[in-house]
């Protein structure tokens, strides 16, 4: 697999060779990609709405009128689900929604995502992250020169220094991170995937591609 290489400071140097680059068959890990994000979603989830059933509403159980006599419905007590302030039939409880995942598909949705991503040209390899001082401007210059028209922008690398997280704070549009917290919705949700070039290496290496 070849993608676009970039110097330090965002000028183009020709391609990157990248060996042993995931290959699946057509189709193969969309349904597993789809679980995972679904499941991420999920465990996001708090789980902690509740609603209080008739036995738990307070106020007085008391027949609110006679039985008979008075021409209208017979009524039990004013905790009843039919009526207002009452209890809640059915109403949700506090649960979990978190999901579990097989290694094997979560390893079958990450290497779906970057192979969707690489047909779609939006991988990058950059030489490395490096620049002289923590300033936001220097970074958004080498950001801009290779993705000028990207909305959300992925910086991956094995490692960030201090130059590069503290310059990366204040952009709005682009994400730091590294390679062992990448995940698949990570990459599903960025337009341009900009790897330095330990990074992709080290990427392969988790993937088993090494």
């Amino acid at each position: 697999m070849k993608l676009k290489l970039f110097k330090s400071d965002g000028t183009e140097a020709g391609d990157h060779e990248v060996a042993n680059f995931p290959e699946l068959e057509e189709g193969k890990g969309t349904d597993a990609l789809r679980q995972v994000i679904l499941a991420v979603r999920a465990n996001k989830r708090q789980g902690n709405a509740s609603t209080k059933l008739r036995s738990e509403v307070a106020g007085s159980g008391k027949k609110i009128y006679r039985q008979k006599g008075l021409g209208v419905g017979r009524a039990g007590d004013k905790r009843a689900p039919q009526r207002r302030g009452g209890g809640i039939v059915f109403g949700p409880k506090p649960r979990s929604y978190s999901q579990k995942l097989n290694k094997k598909v979560k390893k079958l949705a990450f290497k779906r995502a970057l192979i969707d991503q690489a047909d779609s040209k939006n991988l990058i390899v950059i030489e490395d992250f490096s620049i002289d001082s923590p300033k936001t401007k220097l970074l958004n210059g080498v950001i801009t020169k290779i993705a000028p028209d990207s909305k959300k922008v992925l910086l991956v690398s094995d490692e960030h220094n201090d130059n590069t997280s503290l310059a990366g704070r204040n952009l709005s549009y682009a994400r730091l991170s590294s390679t062992p917290d990448l995940g698949p919705v990570d990459i599903v949700q960025a337009d341009k995937i900009i790897f330095s070039v330990k990074g992709i290496d080290s990427l392969l290496e988790k993937l088993g591609n090494s």
